[in-house]
């Protein structure tokens, strides 16, 4: 048996009666058998793959909302956290431009336009700076 911690989690080799998957605050446990588990981030195992994409650090998804707070002059107060979509919190397709061009400021990253498209809410913008980052700093 395994357990996992992660914002997304892909497991085509099992079966759907053997999984078990909750989700806390934002995030998903998984758990399965898999017999011999030793997994790093990536591990083919028999004809599938099981791929684990960490949540991205609450620093991080902070920074985020301040910014979204602040590109849609919304109040100190109001309800954003990494769930919210930037649809909901009023924000147009220039907006959401607008959003992308001040988290590669802040983060001094260079978004994709097509990875910006796919950006709907905060912890989309905050898994991907912090993937971004990590890529950065790999290279």
């Amino acid at each position: 048996m395994f357990s996992i911690a992660g914002s997304s989690l892909s497991m085509p080799s099992l079966a759907a009666s053997q999984v078990s998957i909750t989700r806390i605050s934002g995030l998903k446990l998984a758990s399965a058998p898999l017999g011999r588990a030793i997994f790093p981030l990536r591990r083919n195992y028999r004809q599938g793959s099981l791929q684990v994409c960490c949540a991205a650090k609450p620093e991080t998804v902070n920074k985020v909302v301040e910014i979204v707070r602040k590109q849609l002059a919304l109040a100190e107060d109001s309800n954003v956290n990494g769930e919210s979509k930037f649809s909901e919190l009023g924000a147009d397709s220039l907006d959401t431009v607008e959003i992308v061009m001040g988290l590669e400021e802040e983060f001094k990253i260079s978004v994709e336009e097509e990875s910006a498209q796919s950006i709907t809410t905060v912890q989309e913008a905050a898994d991907l700076i912090e993937d971004l980052i990590s890529k950065d700093s790999s290279a």
